[in-house]
């Protein structure tokens, strides 16, 4: 059963957030509405693949008032036969399902078009509906008849608990504690319920802005930094130089708008990518290679400074995400206290693994400090070689220390010179296609499935798309399917990377083949060369395709507690870090690394030194995480954003606990952009990723325990990880999952092994 738990809601990313409206159409126009929307309506086919190629922004609100129209009836009936009879499991949970997949499977659509496909039309129609749609999760939430049914359901468990009751009590169990967090325990009518209603719908709407707001999402496709002279591109990759230099190509041609003669000119213009002119971007690929290329240090300041400036402290809301962020922790705080606890990220913990915001702080202090002395110690290593190699102007005299537009630039020369080897010279082994062919190998050698090409066989929402199938190989079986969309494109995708669900496994719905959406944002083909990986991408790529794994290849048959669902926060991410270790595995580097050209495989010297570099830099690495982590704690619980601290001084404060080797500039808006804990799901859970690492390094332990050149051993583990961590979802507690893999509890021990802090 989806709830939008109130207190949560705005954990959740936007398509996510659903709920529904109840809508007031006469029986004439609703039979008519019926008619027309069921005959063609590519959003109401939800027993299919989404049908992308017909699917159009005018086509989410009369799909959504139909669904909501159904819905108000179909949920009416579920509670008179649910308040007139002593019910089972399957006439709850099941029903309710049912009830709520139509909206579900179009809202959730449309939540993934805005992410990778946005215009103006989308938001308007997504933000035109949203508010109907979470009034329509807060019924269910709040339905009192559901909530004693549930109930009824929880005490009368009998029987042995086989895997599919623990389902059950899980998914029973979620199902109240979520309704509870939503307030079903206040009367319908009392001041509480009518104020968590109110700012359950704000939330709605102040996620919304931040994701939209036009200083951060439209600043990084305006901005564009041209440069004109070799000498401030000298050193750059030619990777980079291609890619800026089709940047401004592409540059010109839009601007030319309705001119033709000027667009035709600017198609026909030959891209040079040794002489320019190149533009610089703020979407992910491109800023990157400015930070750590960009030899020019004042073009490298004003690229950073862009970036971190896209939102400032003007504007009315939905242009001011200062305001917003204000806003949105007076209503946490608020919220809290309605339900009964000190502060959010109390709240927050009540649904997760960690125990305690103490418990958070005891993990994060035990490891910055191993972190922190480390990163002190990278960092003057930078700095050192920057007075040595950079002439005067990084001298002491006339810089005093390294700036943050300095810093990732020079550890990335210190990287070269300590390993004698550059990111470019290993791109050309990271072609898209050998990466994929040999992370595909890996997972058909240690879980004994086997991905296939299906391109042409689902509809897509670009062309850049790919759609895979997953067989169990030992008998062929068709047991899951995935999208992958690789490529950045900033005009109207989001930055970042993530996995969706498309379609989850459900015995209630008759979905036993799950499908998942995998975004990156690579590098893209420049001209006649293909996408060209960094190292940082093949990871994410590996992170991805980790969660898609889980969604993939569950046992678990409760659509409420399969897959990915029900799986505690802090726990999602071990999956997703777990296959990135697979990154250094020699077997698996060798099953993708050939040059993309010639096919020779990686040199033995190159990857020798790709493996030592996996702990440079890690201290620095460690203490920016645990900024980001306990920055959001501490704005969920001991800041009060009715005092006269702002949320940049919090920034400041925590900077010099856990980086006081690098803080933040005056002019830094980090914050503003942060949408994981202000329009997505980390809110008081960013240290999540940190909480799982622990759990994702302990478990690749197991295989280096019986050693990665086992072959049969490593196959064996594989299996078991398979079988436990990938199969059991949502439906058995994270902690007993871990343990019946790993025989134990969780240990910190190889976590600091693996980052070079033990």
């Amino acid at each position: 059963m989806k709830i939008i738990f109130i207190a949560l809601a705005i954990f959740l990313p936007p398509h996510l957030s659903c709920a529904f409206v109840i809508t007031n159409c006469s029986s004439q126009t609703r039979t008519v509405l019926k008619l027309s929307a069921v005959t063609s309506n590519p959003l109401l086919n939800s027993k299919e693949l989404p049908q992308f190629t017909s699917i159009s922004p005018s086509d989410l609100t009369p799909a959504i008032e139909f669904i909501l129209s159904q819905l108000e009836s179909d949920f009416s009936s579920l509670e008179s036969r649910l308040s007139t009879a002593s019910p089972d499991y399957e006439a709850v949970l099941p029903e309710v399902e049912k009830i709520q997949h139509p909206l579900n499977y179009a809202w959730g659509i449309a939540g993934h078009l805005k992410r990778v496909k946005d215009s103006e039309e989308l938001r308007k129609a997504y933000e035109e509906n949203q508010a109907n749609v979470v009034k329509a999760y807060m019924k269910f939430g709040q339905s009192r008849v559901l909530y004693e049914a549930l109930k009824k359901v929880d005490d009368a468990w009998t029987g042995e608990e086989d895997f599919e009751m623990q389902q059950k009590k899980r998914a029973v169990a979620n199902a109240l504690l979520g309704m509870t967090l939503s307030g079903v325990g206040f009367e319908e009518g009392t001041p509480e319920r009518v104020r968590l209603n109110e700012i359950s719908l704000r939330f709605a709407e102040l996620s919304s802005a931040f994701s939209n707001n036009v200083n951060v999402l439209d600043a990084t496709k305006s901005f564009g930094l041209v440069v004109t002279k070799v000498e401030d591109v000298k050193g750059v990759p030619a990777s980079a130089l291609g890619m800026w230099a089709q940047a401004y190509k592409q540059s010109l041609i839009k601007d030319a708008g309705d001119d033709e003669d000027a667009k035709k000119k600017a198609e026909e213009m030959d891209v040079n990518p040794a002489e320019g002119p190149w533009r610089i971007t703020l979407d992910g690929p491109s800023y990157t290679a400015a930070m750590q290329h960009l030899p020019n240090r004042e073009l490298r300041k004003e690229v950073y400074m862009g970036y971190l400036t896209r939102e400032r402290e003007e504007g009315a809301l939905g242009k001011n995400n200062v305001v917003i962020i204000n806003e949105i922790l007076k209503l946490r705080k608020e919220m809290a206290g309605l339900l009964g606890f000190e502060s959010f990220a109390e709240l927050s913990l009540s649904i997760n693994m960690a125990p305690s915001v103490e418990s958070v702080h005891e993990l994060s202090n035990l490891i910055r400090d191993k972190a922190l002395p480390a990163a002190e110690k990278e960092l003057a290593k930078a700095t050192a070689l920057a007075r040595e190699a950079g002439g005067k102007e990084y001298s002491e005299l006339s810089l005093p220390k390294l700036m943050p537009w300095d810093t990732s630039f020079w550890v990335e020369r210190l990287k070269e010179k300590t390993f004698d080897l550059k990111e470019e010279e290993l791109r050309p082994y990271f072609a898209l296609d050998s990466v994929l062919g040999g992370l595909f190998g890996l997972v058909e050698r240690i879980f004994d499935i086997e991905v296939r090409n299906a391109d042409g066989t689902a509809e897509v929402w670009h062309p850049d798309v790919k759609f895979f199938t997953i067989h169990d190989k030992s008998d062929g079986k068709h047991i899951a399917s995935f999208f992958l969309d690789p490529y950045s494109r900033p005009a109207d995708k989001r930055g970042g990377a993530w996995m969706d669900d498309c379609i989850g496994k459900s015995s209630a719905l008759g979905f036993d083949i799950p499908v998942a959406y995998l975004t990156c944002n690579g590098s893209p083909p420049v001209g006649d060369k293909p996408s060209l990986m960094t190292f940082c991408e093949v990871e994410t790529l590996f992170h991805e395709f980790g969660h898609g794994l889980q969604h993939m290849l569950t046992k678990a048959t409760i659509g409420d507690v399969a897959g990915t669902n029900g799986v505690e926060w802090d726990a999602v991410e071990l999956p997703s870090q777990f296959m990135e270790n697979w990154c250094y595995d020699k077997p698996t580097v060798y099953g993708f690394a050939k040059h993309y050209e010639t096919g020779e495989p990686l040199p033995e010297e190159m990857f020798e030194k790709l493996s030592q570099q996996r702990t440079f830099g890690a201290g620095m690495m460690a203490c920016r995480q645990l900024l980001f982590g306990m920055m959001d704690i501490e704005l969920h619980s001991n800041y009060d954003p009715n005092g006269s601290e702002t949320i940049f001084d919090v920034h400041r404060r925590m900077a010099e606990i856990y980086t006081p080797y690098s803080m933040p500039v005056p002019e830094d808006r980090f914050l503003c952009g942060f949408g994981h804990i202000f329009a997505g799901g980390y809110s008081a859970r960013y240290y999540s990723y940190m909480w799982a690492e622990v759990m994702s390094a302990d478990a690749f332990g197991a295989f280096e325990d019986v050693g990665l050149e086992n072959e049969q051993g490593v196959r064996e583990v594989g299996m078991k990880f398979r079988d436990t961590v990938f199969s059991l979802g949502g439906g058995v507690a994270p902690m007993d999952v871990f343990k019946r893999f790993r025989g134990r509890e969780p240990k910190p021990d190889a976590l600091l092994r693996h980052k070079g802090l033990a």
